[in-house]
C-alpha cells in the first residue's frame, strides 16, 4: 500500500469517526426542545393563565414539524448534501430555542417552538443515514445513538428544572439553544478543514432485498412506527404530570425532584438501545422488534394504575420497551430502503414517529383535561402498541446476504 493510500485511508477513518461522534450528539440535541418544554410546563402554565391541556398544546406545530418536514430534509440530503444539512439543523435549532426563551406571549412560543421543530426535524432523516453510511456494525452504532436520542430527554429534563428554580423558564431554553448554536460553528470548522467529508457509499455492504420484500417491510413499518410514535409522544407529557400528581408526598411539588425521575427514565431507556443494537446485529431483526413491541403491553396497562416506587420501575421499563424497538427498527429501513433514497426513507419514517403521531401529545392533553386522570391515557397507549405487535409479525424473514465483494 502506498503513503498517499494510507493517508487517505486513515483520512476516511477520521471523517468516519467524527461523523459517528457528531451524529450522536445531534441526536441528543434533536430530542432537547420538547422535554425541555413539558418541565418548563410546570411553571409556564400559572404565568400564561392556561390549563394544563392549553398549555403543552403550545408545542403541537412544533412537533407536527419535526415530522411532516422530515421527508424534505431528507431528500435534500440525498441529493445535495447530509453534512451541509447538518449544519442547517445545529445552527437552525439553537436559534428556535434561544428564540423560544424570549418569547413574551402563547402565541411567541408557539411561533417560535415550530421554527426549532421545523428545523431538528433535519436530524432524524439525515443524521441517521448519515451514521449507517459511515457505520460497519449498524445495529451497535445505531444503538449507541440511541443512547444519545435516550440522554437528551434525561439532560432536558435536568438542566430544565434546575434552570427554571434557579433563573426562570427562559434560561432552559436560552442555554441549551446556545450551546447547540455553538456546536454548529465548531462542526462547520471541521468541515472547513475537511476532517469531516461527503460519503455517499455505505462501509457495510449487502445484497439489495427483494422489491416485494421492501414493498411488505415499509407498509407493516408504517403501521409499527405510527403507533411507537403515538406512544412515545403522549408519554413524553404525561409523565412529568404524572409524577407530580402521585409522588407529590415525596417530591413536595418541586420542579427539580420531577425532572430528575423523568431523567432517570430517559436516561436508562436510552442506555439499553446499546443492549437490543447488539441484539439486532446477530439475530432476526424482526424477532427483536416483535420482542421489544410486545414488552410494552402490560407494563403500559401497570403505568395505568401504578404509584409510588412503583409508577417509577414500571415507567423505566415502559420507557425503555418503546425506545429499544428503535435500533432494530431503524437497521430495517437501511435494510430495505436503497442507499440513494435512504435519507428520504427516514424522512417518511419520521413523518409517522413525530409528525402525524404528534398529535399523541393532543392525545394525553384532551384525556387528561376530560378526566383529570392518566388512567384512560395508558389503557388505550396499551391497546395501540397490541396493534403495533399484530402488524410487526408481518415483516418479512430477512435473509441476510453480504453484497458481492468489487472485483480486484
Amino acid at each position: 500500500m502506498s503513503s498517499a493510500a494510507a493517508v487517505r485511508i486513515g483520512d476516511s477513518e477520521r471523517s468516519a469517526r467524527l461523523s459517528l461522534g457528531l451524529s450522536c450528539l445531534g441526536h441528543l440535541y434533536a430530542h432537547l426542545f420538547a422535554p425541555i418544554f413539558y418541565v418548563v410546563v410546570l411553571a409556564l402554565d400559572s404565568e400564561l393563565g392556561l390549563s394544563h391541556g392549553e398549555t403543552v398544546s403550545l408545542i403541537l406545530a412544533g412537533n407536527v414539524l419535526f415530522g411532516v418536514a422530515a421527508p424534505v430534509a431528507g431528500w435534500l440530503g440525498d441529493r445535495w448534501s447530509a453534512t451541509g444539512m447538518i449544519s442547517v439543523f445545529f445552527v437552525g435549532t439553537g436559534t428556535g430555542m434561544m428564540l423560544t426563551g424570549l418569547a413574551t406571549s402563547p402565541f411567541q412560543i408557539a411561533a417560535a417552538l415550530a421554527v426549532t421543530g421545523l428545523f431538528a426535524s433535519i436530524y432524524h432523516p439525515v443524521g441517521i443515514a448519515w451514521l449507517v453510511r459511515n457505520a460497519r456494525a449498524r445495529g451497535m452504532a445505531l444503538g449507541v445513538n440511541g443512547v444519545f436520542g435516550g440522554v437528551g430527554p434525561a439532560v432536558a429534563a435536568i438542566s430544565a428544572g434546575v434552570l427554571t428554580e434557579v433563573w426562570g423558564w427562559r434560561s432552559a431554553f436560552l442555554v441549551p439553544g446556545a450551546v447547540v448554536f455553538a456546536t454548529g460553528g465548531v462542526f462547520l470548522w471541521l468541515v472547513w478543514r475537511r476532517w469531516i467529508v461527503e460519503v455517499r457509499e455505505d462501509r457495510h455492504r449487502e445484497a439489495p432485498a427483494t422489491r416485494r420484500d421492501a414493498a411488505r417491510a415499509f407498509t407493516v413499518l408504517a403501521v409499527t412506527m405510527l403507533c411507537s410514535g403515538l406512544i412515545y409522544q403522549a408519554t413524553q407529557p404525561a409523565l412529568p404530570k404524572v409524577f407530580s400528581e402521585r409522588l407529590a408526598d415525596v417530591l413536595a411539588g418541586g420542579v427539580v425532584g420531577v425532572s430528575v425521575l423523568v431523567a432517570v427514565v430517559y436516561l436508562t431507556a436510552g442506555a439499553l438501545q446499546v443492549l437490543t443494537g447488539y441484539l439486532a446485529d446477530r439475530y432476526p431483526m424482526k424477532t427483536v422488534y416483535v420482542t421489544c413491541y410486545a414488552l410494552q403491553i402490560p407494563f403500559l396497562v401497570l403505568a395505568a394504575g401504578a404509584g409510588g416506587a412503583e409508577l417509577v420501575l414500571v415507567a423505566i421499563i415502559m420507557v425503555s420497551a418503546n425506545v429499544g424497538v428503535l435500533p432494530a427498527e431503524n437497521s430495517l429501513v437501511a435494510r430495505y430502503a436503497p442507499s440513494r433514497w435512504r435519507g428520504l426513507a427516514y424522512g417518511l419514517k419520521f413523518v409517522l414517529a413525530f409528525g402525524i403521531s404528534g398529535f399523541g401529545v393532543r392525545l394525553e392533553a384532551a384525556i387528561y383535561d376530560r378526566t383529570g386522570d392518566f388512567w384512560w391515557l395508558f389503557v388505550a397507549l396499551a391497546t395501540i402498541a397490541a396493534v403495533g405487535v399484530a402488524a410487526a409479525t408481518l415483516l418479512p424473514s430477512e435473509r441476510r446476504t453480504p453484497a458481492p465483494a468489487a472485483a480486484e
